[in-house]
């Protein structure tokens, strides 16, 4: 097994997650990652202008202007010469940006590169598309957000839909579905413990959030904000979304906002960059899947089989487990299609919990995956998300001794 890039300990941050229409909503999001990156850089001791040689952007959710993207995220944090692509693959952004990364460092043509992914949900664009020859000579629109969650062109189906298949096909019932939900917001209290000491570890907190000129704080966070608080009772009042299926809005995600950021580096310049040079975080393989039409949860399970693969080892060496699950089926699937215990996954919450911003997801989770594996002392880690399209991404890392 030989790394494919390292990312330097410490060198990674994210915002917290703001559930839609709440205190980012009036951000814009590249400007407001741009805001939270020049932070955390300087914070750092990092020179965004000598560090970085190739710069890599993901987003979902198109804002004004972005069609710039990279570049002038860069020159908004102070690399006025730095360059790179900006790349969107809906929720498997994270994963497909860092992967990128390190393609680009394993060519040769640069050493160290910032990843930063971004997302608002809140106020998604409306956007119109011209038709000349259409009646009247109006054209098409859609509502970026809205109009996406609920539709697969493919299909047509909602995202829901695909979950309720495979619930359906794998016997996964809405108790069970409700079990897991309990336990893992179980886990995100972990994260919230000691003054949400896990959280710190990556997290500015509490947390200042700007006001859109950038100049005034117009609110402070304590953590993620609009996490959901569920009981037994209350997930068992609840009733399924569609006639005839068994997920419940307890047992799926929320839209969210927020940004997270990862400096993917050579083994050399990992160990300058990084906060502590002696704790090696090792790129070890990717995967990339995609399921049967509308059966998106099974993704994850042939994206991980080819990570490992990549990575030269099996489930079984994986000592930390994370996944974007935006519903509870994701994790139940996979757990009975490779024998992992669902209930030691996700570690300190996921995003069925804290939320779904889409770029910012898998990276946010693979930063708490290194986390979780420092806590325990080192050890191999996987992280394995879904995305549209019934695709998915997954990573295979190792946290360790840099010696």
């Amino acid at each position: 097994m030989s790394a494919l890039a390292e990312i330097p300990y410490g060198a990674y941050w994210s915002t917290p997650f703001a559930r839609w229409q709440g205190s980012f909503a009036a951000l814009h999001s590249i400007e407001f990652a741009a805001h939270v990156a020049r932070r955390e850089l300087a914070h750092r001791g990092i020179d965004p202008a000598q560090a970085f040689d190739h710069g890599v952007l993901g987003f979902s959710v198109p804002q004004k202007h972005s069609f710039y993207g990279l570049p002038w995220l860069a020159g908004l944090i102070g690399a006025p010469r730095l360059g790179g692509p900006t790349l969107m693959q809906a929720c498997a952004t994270g994963v497909r940006t860092l992967l990128a990364a390190a393609q680009e460092l394993q060519c040769g043509m640069a050493t160290a590169a910032l990843v930063v992914t971004c997302d608002r949900t809140s106020n998604g664009p409306h956007l119109y598309y011209p038709n000349p020859r259409g009646p009247g000579g109006t054209g098409a629109c859609e509502d970026w957000v809205l109009d996406n969650f609920g539709c697969d062109p493919l299909g047509p189906h909602a995202m829901l839909a695909t979950a309720e298949n495979v619930a359906a096909r794998h016997g996964i019932g809405t108790a069970e579905q409700h079990d897991l939900v309990l336990r893992r917001e179980a886990q995100y209290a972990d994260a919230l413990a000691d003054g949400s000491a896990f959280l710190r570890r990556f997290m500015t907190l509490p947390f200042e959030v700007p006001a859109p000129g950038y100049r005034k704080t117009a609110a402070t966070l304590d953590g993620d904000e609009g996490v959901s608080r569920s009981t037994p009772e209350g997930l068992a009042a609840l009733k399924p979304v569609q006639p005839g299926g068994t997920v419940t809005y307890g047992a799926q995600t929320h839209p969210a906002d927020g940004s997270a950021a990862i400096v993917v580096a050579t083994r050399e310049r990992a160990r300058e960059l990084a906060s502590d040079p002696k704790v090696a975080v090792r790129l070890l393989g990717f995967g990339q899947a995609r399921a049967e039409l509308a059966h998106m949860p099974e993704a994850t399970v042939p994206a991980a089989q080819r990570a490992l693969a990549q990575a030269g080892i099996g489930i079984a060496q994986v000592d930390v487990v994370k996944t974007h699950n935006p519903f509870a089926v994701n994790d139940l699937y996979f757990a009975r299609a490779t024998g992992v215990d669902w209930r030691a996954m996700n570690p300190y919450g996921c995003s069925l919990v804290w939320g779904h911003p889409q770029a910012p997801m898998g990276t946010r989770a693979v930063i708490e995956l290194i986390e979780a594996l420092a806590l325990r002392g080192g050890g191999r880690g996987l992280f394995t998300g879904c995305a549209a399209g019934d695709t998915a991404m997954a990573v295979v890392l190792e946290v360790g001794d840099a010696r």
